[in-house]
This record gives structure tokens, C-alpha cells and sequence, in this order.
């Protein structure tokens, strides 16, 4: 069943998104910021019974200076020569997981950061960050905590915590600093978006499903989770409206896409009623740099699934290579 246009339709389509004043100020003041509470990345070695992979606890200082957690994970017999690294950000309400997940990055070559969402992993995989910023009242949930101002949003923290993440793997000597790509699912893909905007020199990136995108839309076409966290917010503050787009307007994947730059591929399912395709589809009309789309006809909120991460590989393995041959 279709939760949105068809695919004649969705190519079609464009976002009726405006960038609000002072969008690109905002983000430059709050990196900048972020920036100067402090730098790098510190690594604990795991012990795990892999032969082929090296795990670390990973902790970096991301808004606010706050401690950002995460799972490091290198290929063991990885040679003297600097990865590729691949900085991955994980679905709403999950977290980091345990140390034996999300191995195939690493397998394959790479070195492979996955970034706890702070406050989250209570409900899927465990998350070890908390958030320190309280907030306002706000529906159950994250995406309406501090909601009404810019300033006080929740994902002003948690994208800033994503930038912050490829400014710590960059700093690592096994890592190529030329060579750093971002992927998520879900919110995952909402988070990379942002930082793909945000950042004018990855190497390549890949959205499926992306959330927090096209919102305005998003939220006037699917009543489910977690979009409905915002209807449900101001079906009791009926006056907030306003404020409330407001503040969506600095945080939709529609404006970052039109500030990245770096080969990208999207990928969405035409039967996904939790991130609508036309959403998917206007952030990648909306993408400056090279990019593909995969609109996944039988499928939802998993889109392409384990293809997807096949069709991702595919092109980190091309941005690695166009890496080795430029260095």
C-alpha cells in the first residue's frame, strides 16, 4: 500500500520548506561553540572475543563540552596506511548497542564510529550517554523537549553532538581525515543529513529513511510515531503552533540538504508511513552534490534493508579508492 505519492509524482515533487532568517548564523555560533569546549577522543580498549575486529569504548566532548558516548570499532590487521572511516548514528529511542554489534563496516575495511544519541537507549539498544540539559514541559518523547526555541531543542544538542563525532574520528591517526562518510536510518538518517550539511568536506553520505525531514509535511500526512509526538504537543498547546514550526524550520533535513555537497545516496520505501517517501524524496531534490535515490516499492520504514547497506558499501568502497588514488 502507498502512504504517499507515487513514484511519477514523488520525482516530481519538491519541498515547500524555506530556510528560516538567520538559519546558516545559528549553526555556525553553535558549532563554534561546541568547538571550543574542548577537542579529540578518548578510547578504552574492550575485550571482546572477535579475531578480526578491535573494539573501544569511545568518548568525546560534544555540545556543550557535555561527554558524547560511542563504539569505536577497527579492523584488526589494518596496515600502517590511514581508513576510510564511516561515522554512523543509530534510530529513535536506541542507542550505541553492545560491542558486538553493527560489525560490518569495520569487516569490510573500515574504521567505524557509531554515535550515542544523547538521553536515548532506554527502550532498543542501550545508550550509555545522558543529557544534561533539562527542558519544558513536553510530550513523551524527545522531539518536543525544548521545542519552542531554537536555542533549547533537543536535536540542537544531538547535531551538534554528530558534527562533533567526525571532528573526534578526524583527530585519530588511524583515520583519514579526507576520507569520512556518514550513514543512519531513521532518525539515524536525520541526524547524518544534518551533519552532511553542516560539514563541507565528507567524503560521502547515506540516508535511509531519514526523520526530521521536510517536517512541515511530515507531520500533515502520518499520524504515527513519532511525528505524532508533535500533534499530540500541540493538540495541548494550541497557541505554540507557530513557535513550534519555528523552531522545526532550523532542524529540517531539507535545509542541510541544500548545504551538502558530498556524493550521497537516499533511499526510502513507497509503503513507509513513519518517514513518508515525499519527505525522503524532497531533501534529495533538495542535495546539491552527486546523488542516487532507491524507492523501495513493497517496503516501509526498513526501505532497502541489508541492499541498502549493500548499496552502501558499494559507494564507501568507491570514495575509499578515489581516496587512495588522490593520496
Amino acid at each position: 500500500m502507498l502512504s504517499d505519492l507515487d513514484l511519477p509524482a514523488l520525482h516530481e515533487y519538491r519541498s515547500a520548506h524555506q530556510d528560516p532568517p538567520g538559519f546558516d548564523a545559528f549553526w555556525q555560533g553553535t558549532l563554534a561553540q561546541a568547538r571550543a569546549a574542548g577537542d579529540g577522543i578518548a578510547l578504552t580498549p574492550v575485550a571482546t572475543e572477535l579475531r578480526t575486529v578491535d573494539v573501544f569504548d569511545a568518548e568525546f566532548p560534544g555540545f556543550g563540552g557535555h561527554p558524547v558516548r560511542g563504539w569505536l570499532r577497527l579492523p584488526r590487521d589494518r596496515g600502517a596506511a590511514p581508513l576510510p572511516a564511516v561515522v554512523q548514528f543509530h534510530g529513535y529511542g536506541s542507542g550505541r548497542g553492545g560491542p558486538y554489534d553493527d560489525l560490518v563496516w569495520a569487516s569490510a575495511g573500515f574504521a567505524h564510529l557509531i554515535m550515542d544519541a544523547r538521553g536515548q537507549g532506554g527502550a532498543h539498544a542501550g545508550g550509555a550517554t545522558a543529557d544534561p540539559v533539562g527542558s519544558p514541559p513536553a510530550y513523551p518523547g524527545f522531539l518536543t523537549r525544548g521545542i519552542e526555541d531554537p536555542e533549547t531543542y533537543y536535536y540542537r544538542r544531538v547535531f551538534t553532538d554528530a558534527v562533533r563525532a567526525v571532528d573526534a574520528v578526524r583527530t585519530l591517526d588511524a583515520v583519514d581525515a579526507r576520507r569520512v562518510a556518514v550513514w543512519g536510518n531513521s532518525q539515524g538518517g536525520g541526524i547524518a543529513l544534518a551533519a552532511a550539511g553542516l560539514l563541507p568536506d565528507l567524503a560521502a553520505a547515506f540516508f535511509q529513511a531519514p526523520f526530521l525531514t521536510d517536517v512541515r509535511r511530515a507531520v500533515r500526512i502520518t499520524g504515527t510515531a513519532p511525528y505524532n509526538e508533535i500533534t499530540g504537543y500541540l493538540a495541548a498547546r494550541r497557541a505554540s503552533a507557530e513557535a513550534v514550526f519555528r523552531t522545526l524550520d532550523h532542524f529540517d533535513g531539507v535545509a542541510f540538504a541544500r548545504r551538502a555537497t558530498a556524493p550521497a545516496r537516499f533511499s526510502t520505501g513507497l509503503a513507509d508511513d513513519i518517514c513518508p517517501p515525499s519527505t525522503t524524496f524532497g531533501a534529495y531534490h533538495a542535495h546539491r552534490g552527486p546523488k542516487t535515490i532507491r524507492a523501495w516499492e513493497f517496503n516501509g520504514h526498513e526501505a532497502g534493508g541489508h541492499e541498502d547497506i549493500s548499496d552502501a558499501l558499494s559507494a564507501f568502497r568507491a570514495a575509499k579508492a578515489r581516496g587512495e588514488k588522490e593520496r
